[in-house]
C-alpha cells in the first residue's frame, strides 16, 4: 500500500490543493504529466525532488473515490 501521507494539504501552499510532501508539487500536475505519456524515470530525471513513491502516492490518492480524503 503506498504511504499516502506524502500528499499533504496546506491551505499556505498552492492554495489548499493536494501536493507532494508540503512542496510546491500538487497532485494533478504529476497527474497530468503521468497521464501525457511521461515516464516515471524521465519524470523523476527532470524533477529531483521527487521521489519514485510520491508519483506512486499520486495515482493511488486519484484512484480515491470522492470524499474519501
Amino acid at each position: 500500500m503506498p504511504d499516502l501521507s506524502r500528499i499533504t494539504l496546506d491551505p499556505d501552499i498552492c492554495h489548499g490543493k493536494p501536493c507532494i510532501r508540503h512542496l510546491r508539487w500538487p497532485v494533478e500536475v504529476i497527474l497530468d504529466l503521468v497521464s501525457a505519456g511521461m515516464g516515471w524515470d524521465e519524470i523523476l530525471a527532470d524533477h529531483p525532488e521527487l521521489e519514485r513513491d510520491d508519483i506512486l502516492a499520486c495515482l493511488h490518492y486519484a484512484c480515491l473515490p470522492a470524499g474519501v480524503w
